[in-house]
């Protein structure tokens, strides 16, 4: 890979790590496009790990209050690191029992495309459920299924932050509040995959390294900007307008596999 791929490659998944368009996916169609091949998903987890940095940045203030509070053994705090904790659990479960075939699944290319269009139709939903009176705070339930919501997202294809805000929005939380969930929720659920994988840097090559590199910056730049617009389009009530982006790149994808 060189250089300037891995340039393009991180500023992608910085954008469509936080819009609802399925970063995993777009990386699968950009690698095809390119002719780019990766080796396992190492470099795939390492700009994801860039745009966790991202979320704790946009984040820090969030971030600082739960951390200080579950330190402090604050009620609240402790609540909501709970939720957060149930609702890592169903990827958990997916990640660990089913992670050879999910690997097979970035090699599949007809798949992410239909599954794009699936996160397009998942988007669109939110024209109709999004409520500014909804509650601040999943309960425990809604914390479950938008979990279960984030573990089909481990699809490429499937937008984690499209999927588990959607969901959240379907079961009565407000916007932002949803928003601020799915992304601490990624914290977790990013930097586990991360972990799986960080053995496979030993055999990276100089160059690989460089590349990861090159990568992570641009996704965490490219994810700060994108986080900003996110929750924006929230506020403003235009988030379901993804969904003509993730249906466009499905169905184009396909026709030039087709082609």
């Amino acid at each position: 890979m060189s250089e300037l791929e891995a340039l393009w490659l991180g500023v992608v998944q910085g954008l469509t790590e936080f819009f609802p368009v399925s970063s995993s996916g777009h990386l699968v169609v950009f690698q095809t496009v390119l002719g780019v091949h990766l080796e396992d998903l190492v470099f795939d987890v390492a700009v994801h790990l860039a745009t966790v940095v991202a979320i704790l940045l946009f984040y820090r203030r969030r971030v600082g209050e739960l951390a200080l509070g579950v330190l402090r053994f604050d009620a609240d705090a402790l609540r909501y690191a709970s939720k957060l904790a149930l609702a890592t659990l169903p990827a958990v479960i997916v990640g660990f029992t089913a992670r050879d075939l999910i690997t097979a699944q970035f090699s599949s290319p007809m798949l992410v495309a239909a599954l794009l269009c699936l996160t397009g139709g998942v988007v669109f939903t939110t024209r109709f459920t999004r409520n500014e009176d909804g509650a601040r705070e999943p309960g425990w339930w809604a914390a479950l299924w938008i979990g279960c919501a984030q573990a089909f997202a481990i699809l490429p294809g499937i937008s984690r932050s499209g999927s588990t805000v959607a969901a959240a929005l379907a079961l009565g939380i407000a916007p932002a509040a949803a928003a601020e969930f799915s992304f601490l929720l990624g914290v977790i659920a990013i930097s586990g995959a991360a972990v799986l994988v960080l053995p496979d840097l030993r055999h990276a090559s100089p160059d690989a390294l460089a590349a990861i590199g090159i990568g992570g910056v641009a996704a965490l730049a490219s994810g700060l900007l994108a986080l900003w617009l996110f929750v924006r389009m929230l506020r403003t009530n235009t988030f379901h307008w993804f969904a003509a982006w993730a249906l466009l790149a499905g169905v184009g994808f396909a026709a030039w596999q087709l082609g």
